[in-house]
């Protein structure tokens, strides 16, 4: 047996008084509001580590919940450096992870056998298309992932088929397939995510005497990440804890940034009012950042209504300001970025140590490109490199086919995507047709029926159909007229975040071709396949490489770096426009900016673009709002100064109301106009003119208008008034 005081102090040692008042808290429920950086990892292991040695605790006694297996496995590997136990048997791990362990322990209690299967997303997936077959369910009236959207949204609100309100035929419908879902999987033996959970939830409601057990077994309870939990998880804990043991919440409503995934931000003050928490202990002395940036950081956040309020400290010096840069368009604010990389590598900066935070996935293509084309060593962290996306790689399969009917590995991914009937065996029989003749699985194809034809028909069309267009047109004519677009339209009820993303990417292939034909000589579809098929190839790095990481910003949450650039900082993009379509939309998109920020340790840059390549047109934007909202004397501007747009300047505040912003002013043409120029149509209302060709009879000028969108205009008609 150790020595508990000698213990004590050498677990307590090194705490500022707010850790140390958080680890040392008598037996009772808490609030510890952890700011980033501020250590609440190793407040949350301490804590467990002193209940231990202090004698208030055996590890049996210990219940310790994270939401990732990363997480748990981190904490064990502390607790085993801090004491001399035994960790293998305690329960600490994620909300699944626990729920399976006690339904493993109790399945005939869940009525389950013993060696029930669980099943993952996709494999859920495969068994609702299998249940909607056997029901002869419509799947375009019910798409498969709407309705596993639908099951596993309602499981997560501890909802089963039979407690659904359903008003109407289809919903009803809907609710039908739920519950014949659940019964298949019963009858098979077999459990999806959100089941374990609410399973386990059910089992510890009904059975007094189990739910007994296990309250009196878990007397402290602790979850890291409390600010993510969603309702039912909420729901179980409140049952394990009951009205006698102490439950430890550590989180950050400030870094909660998840409601798409289900988080209940409200989870946090609805501890205080379940618990009793009568003070909130606040860890906000960071240990990550310079003061600059977390003055940032706290200033952009104030602006959240309804917060448990904190302010984020260090006793580190204020460090750089945050430099600022405004790119005449995204392929220069990628080449400023090349850059600065460039020179902060040359400065004895890791490559490892900088990031790339992005809003959305499809804003990587440019900076990506960038990246390659500079010879500079990249890593996509937690997502794939553009031309390796799911939808990426069916698009160009659909135009490999297109220019080459012998290429067997497109026609496999895309004959049966999006879906059009043509199951496994009508593959399998194409495959030994061809095999039988010597041919492509084109000639097979071409000589099928039914479906198949069908298939053909549509390629050929395809074929046809853009013969004599454009390079970014005739991308643009495969995506609508294949199926893809509507594919992940049709997707977006059930997995919103996700189809929009795609919907994204597949636009920004648009944008990839655009740019290729302006660099290229050769801008045939030929030479684009090439170069897509070079850039998927090459350049991401290796695990042991020092390398650029790229990413999300929800990706980058937990991560730290000594550089950090957040890009595309303009109104739609981040804040995103999706934002203002839901209550609370823009506070989450403010969190999420707050997160970006509190990942930098040493310096931060901001960087945004006058204008964007959105579906293969130039669109001018308005710099963010968040830009706004932080304090003039923390941002050092880097743009040339008659480039610039300062957001504290006067005009700001007129031009963040205007419907288009200014970009960088250009020389005036021989016509009279220039780029940048705002002008007023009889008929089209206000606009910026974005364009001009020619001149006399035959010019014309490209306007950008408020209310009617991007139009060409004769010069000789076109009755612009320059503003």
């Amino acid at each position: 047996m150790w020595d508990n005081h000698g213990m004590d102090s050498f677990l307590l040692s090194g705490l500022n008084p707010e850790q140390h008042a958080a680890v040392t808290l008598p037996e009772q429920s808490a609030l510890i509001l952890a700011g980033a950086g501020s250590g609440k990892t190793r407040v949350l292991t301490t804590r467990i580590a002193w209940l231990i040695s202090s004698g208030q605790a055996n590890p049996q006694n210990i219940l310790a919940v994270t939401f990732t297996n990363k997480a748990a496995k981190e904490m064990l590997t502390r607790l085993s450096a801090m004491l001399p136990i035994n960790t293998r048997g305690m329960w600490i791990g994620t909300f699944h992870g626990l729920c399976n362990r006690m339904l493993r322990a109790h399945y005939r209690e869940a009525n389950l056998p013993q060696t029930f299967q669980i099943l993952d997303s996709a494999d859920q997936l495969s068994a609702i298309k299998r249940l909607m077959k056997a029901m002869n369910v419509d799947d375009e009236k019910y798409p498969p992932r709407e309705m596993q959207f639908f099951i596993s949204g309602n499981k997560e609100e501890g909802l089963r088929a039979s407690e659904v309100e359903a008003f109407d035929p289809y919903t009803r419908r809907k609710v039908e397939i739920f519950a014949e879902y659940d019964a298949q999987c019963q009858r098979e033996g077999v459990v999806d995510f959100p089941e374990l959970l609410l399973r386990c939830y059910e089992l510890l409601s009904r059975n007094a005497a189990l739910r007994e057990h296990y309250q009196q077994r878990f007397r402290h309870i602790l979850v890291d990440e409390f600010q993510d939990t969603n309702k039912l998880q909420y729901q179980w804990l409140k049952l394990l804890a009951g009205s006698n043991n102490a439950l430890f919440a550590v989180g950050d409503d400030d870094q909660s940034i998840y409601a798409f995934r289900g988080a209940n931000i409200g989870n946090m003050q609805q501890l205080t009012r379940d618990f009793h928490v009568h003070s909130v202990i606040k860890l906000e002395q960071n240990y990550r950042s310079h003061g600059n940036i977390l003055d940032a950081a706290n200033a952009l956040i104030k602006n959240n209504p309804n917060r448990l309020g904190k302010n984020l400290w260090t006793v580190e010096h204020k460090g750089e300001a945050i430099r600022v840069y405004e790119a005449p368009t995204d392929a220069e604010e990628a080449m400023f970025i090349v850059d600065e990389v460039k020179q902060l590598n040359h400065e004895g900066m890791r490559l490892s140590g900088i990031a790339l935070l992005y809003r959305s996935n499809a804003q990587s293509r440019v900076l990506e490109h960038a990246l390659v084309s500079a010879g500079l060593s990249y890593r996509v962290y937690g997502g794939l490199r553009f031309f390796e996306r799911q939808e990426i790689k069916h698009a160009l399969a659909y135009l490999r086919l297109m220019q080459n009917t012998e290429d067997d590995n497109a026609l496999l991914r895309i004959i049966n995507f999006p879906t059009r009937g043509i199951g496994a065996r009508s593959i399998e029989q194409l495959q030994e047709n061809a095999k039988l003749h010597n041919t492509p699985l084109w000639d097979a194809a071409a000589r099928a029926g039914g479906k198949v034809s069908a298939f053909v028909a549509l390629m050929e069309s395809l074929r046809n159909a853009t013969r004599e267009l454009p390079l970014p047109e005739i991308i643009d004519h495969v995506l609508v007229h294949s199926g893809l677009i509507a594919h992940y339209q049709n997707e977006i009820g059930a997995k919103r975040r996700e189809a929009q993303e795609r919907l994204e990417n597949l636009n920004e292939l648009i944008n990839a071709a655009t740019l290729f034909v302006h660099e290229n000589e050769d801008d045939s579809l030929t030479a684009f396949l090439t170069h897509a098929a070079l850039e998927a190839g090459e350049h991401q790095a290796g695990d042991s490489d020092d390398a650029l990481h790229l990413m999300t910003v929800h990706a980058a949450k937990g991560l730290e770096f000594d550089a950090v650039f957040i890009t595309g900082l303009e109104e739609g993009l981040f804040p995103h426009q999706n934002s203002k379509m839901n209550d609370g939309g823009l506070d989450e998109e403010r969190r999420l900016m707050y997160v970006a920020i509190t990942r930098a340790r040493r310096r931060l840059y901001l960087t945004f673009a006058q204008s964007r390549m959105l579906h293969g047109q130039v669109n001018y934007s308005l710099v963010s709002s968040f830009l706004r909202e932080l304090p003039e004397e923390l941002l050092h501007w880097i743009t040339p100064r008659l480039a610039r747009r300062n957001p504290h300047a006067a005009t700001f505040t007129q031009q963040c109301d205007a419907p288009i912003a200014t970009p960088v002013p250009r020389p005036a043409s021989s016509t009279g106009w220039r780029a940048g120029q705002r002008v007023s149509h009889q008929k089209f209302g206000e606009g910026v003119v974005l364009d001009i060709k020619g001149g006399g009879a035959d010019g014309q000028v490209q306007v950008n208008f408020k209310r009617a969108g991007t139009k060409w205009l004769a010069l000789e008609y076109a009755k612009l008034t320059p503003l």
